[in-house]
C-alpha cells in the first residue's frame, strides 16, 4: 500500500513541476511518468487523463500553500505586514526555484489559466476558483487595516483584486523576461495602490530597471 500512495504522490509532483517549468500543452503523459519514475499502466490505474491529474495536483499545491497563507495572513500579524510579508514571500520562493531550475518561473496558477482558460473548462473553473480564495485572504488584511485607520478603503474588495492583479503582473513579467528585479518593486508599488504616503519599515526600496524591454535570457 505504500509503494502505492508514494507512486500517485509522485505523479502529483511531477505534473505540477513540468507545467511549471514548461507548459501543460507541451507535457505529455510519457514525461509525466518519466520523470515519477512510474510505469504509464500505473498513470491510468490512478487517473483517467493529463487533465485528471492536473486537477488533483493543482488542489494538493493550493492546499499545500494554504497552510503558509494561513500563517502569513494570521490576524495576530498587522494587517499591512501580511500583506508585504506575503510578497516577501513570493520574492524568495522565484530566488530559490530560480537556483533550482536557472529561469524565474513567475505564478503557476496564472501561467497555466492564461494557457488553458479558453481550451479546458474544467481546469479554467478549478483554476478561479482557487484565485477567489487567494483574493480573500489579501481583503480581509485590507479591511483590517481600514478599519484600525491604517488606510481608506471604500470598497475592500475591489482594492483586493487590484493588489493581486498587481502583484501577479510582475510576477508575470519576471517570468517573461526571466529577471527577478521586477519584483523589487513589490512592496513599494503595494502601497502606493493602498495610498499609504510612507512605506513600512521593513520595505525595501524598488530598484531602478533601465531594461524594460530586454530580450529574454537563455
Amino acid at each position: 500500500m505504500g509503494r502505492t500512495s508514494d507512486a500517485k504522490i509522485r505523479l502529483i509532483e511531477a505534473v505540477i513541476e513540468l507545467i511549471w517549468t514548461g507548459s501543460y500543452g507541451s507535457t505529455s503523459v510519457d514525461q509525466i511518468c518519466e520523470r515519477a519514475g512510474v510505469k504509464k499502466g500505473s498513470f491510468y490505474h490512478f487517473f483517467e487523463s493529463k487533465t485528471d491529474l492536473a486537477l488533483t495536483g493543482i488542489d494538493h499545491s493550493w492546499k499545500e500553500h494554504r497552510r503558509e497563507l494561513d500563517q502569513t495572513f494570521s490576524p495576530v500579524v498587522p494587517p499591512l505586514e501580511r500583506i508585504l510579508n506575503c510578497f516577501r514571500n513570493f520574492r524568495q520562493e522565484q530566488e530559490d526555484l530560480q537556483k533550482k531550475h536557472g529561469r524565474v518561473l513567475g505564478c503557476p496558477i496564472h501561467s497555466l489559466g492564461a494557457e488553458v482558460s479558453t481550451v479546458d473548462d474544467r481546469l479554467r473553473n478549478k483554476l478561479q476558483e482557487i484565485l477567489s480564495q487567494f483574493i480573500l485572504y489579501y481583503e480581509c488584511a485590507i479591511r483590517d487595516a481600514s478599519a484600525q485607520g491604517l488606510i481608506k478603503a471604500d470598497d475592500p474588495t475591489a482594492l483586493a483584486r487590484i493588489i493581486f492583479a498587481y502583484s501577479e503582473g510582475l510576477l508575470l513579467h519576471a517570468r517573461m523576461w526571466n529577471d527577478l528585479s521586477y519584483l523589487d518593486e513589490f512592496e513599494s508599488g503595494a502601497m502606493i495602490i493602498l495610498g499609504v504616503s510612507r512605506p513600512n519599515s521593513k520595505a525595501k526600496p524598488a530598484k531602478k530597471k533601465a531594461k524594460a524591454f530586454s530580450a529574454i535570457s537563455n
